[in-house]
């Protein structure tokens, strides 16, 4: 009677080692690649969502005829070396001069000290703030994943991206609801470099890709006073609230 329970019990232990080792030696998971979207299929058959399936969801997207939206986004500035692209803004390039950046960290000047520089974005696409918080406030307005959910910065195929793609996949959702642009107020806030010369340009560039009229767009840009890292240089932000319509045939 005691032997056969002792067999028994390294039985099921051989049984169980063996369980371990098929575990180990199969991978976590697979990526299956349709089209352009990657879908990441586990062991157990489950399906990890991709951003369509985000910007999908199982409950009904319901066709009111106004929809609020509001986006935020905020993105360290260095010196360009160290930054590895430019500042851009609503898709323009902001040109400037050497500007005083509080050096926090004491990298290139005595701890808190300011250091002259040509300035970049720190971010894993071009780290454009203005466009990255419109996209941000239509996927709120219609009650969709904020946009590091659906655009992550971990995907590699977001490396130095052009923001004006995360624009135009936001207007093809958009428009997929049966919405258009009611209007859209940006409030862009960083101390320098001074931007009054290019907001032109940016609401050009805003008016295309959403497809919408100059007297739907509106740009405003302000300073943080030299408070925090915004006023030392470290960064920028951005705020958007728009207004989504229903179109109507």
């Amino acid at each position: 009677m005691g032997n056969n329970h002792a067999d028994s019990s390294i039985d099921m232990m051989q049984l169980l080692a063996l369980l371990v080792v098929a575990a180990l030696s199969s991978p976590a998971s697979s990526f299956v690649v349709a089209g352009s979207q990657p879908s990441i299929v586990t062991t157990l058959g489950a399906t990890v969502s991709t951003e369509e399936d985000l910007l999908k969801p199982s409950y009904e997207i319901e066709p009111i005829s106004i929809r609020i939206g509001h986006g935020f986004d905020i993105h360290r500035m260095a010196p360009i070396g160290e930054a590895g692209q430019p500042v851009v803004i609503g898709g323009v390039e902001i040109t400037h001069k050497d500007q005083k950046w509080t050096d926090a960290e004491g990298k290139y000047v005595e701890k808190g000290g300011t250091y002259e520089t040509q300035l970049g974005v720190v971010a894993h696409s071009d780290g454009d703030v203005v466009y990255h918080s419109i996209v941000d406030a239509i996927f709120g307005a219609l009650t969709l994943p904020d946009i590091g959910q659906v655009f992550q910065d971990t995907d590699p195929r977001w490396k130095g991206c052009d923001s004006s793609k995360f624009m135009e996949h936001a207007y093809e959702v958009m428009s997929g609801y049966g919405y258009q642009i009611g209007n859209c107020d940006v409030t862009l806030i960083l101390e320098r470099p001074k931007v009054a010369s290019f907001k032109p340009a940016m609401k050009e560039n805003i008016i295309k890709l959403l497809q919408t009229s100059p007297g739907r767009v509106n740009i405003k840009a302000r300073t943080h006073e030299r408070v925090d890292s915004v006023g030392e240089l470290r960064s920028l932000s951005c705020h958007v609230v728009l207004t989504l319509e229903r179109v109507t045939s």
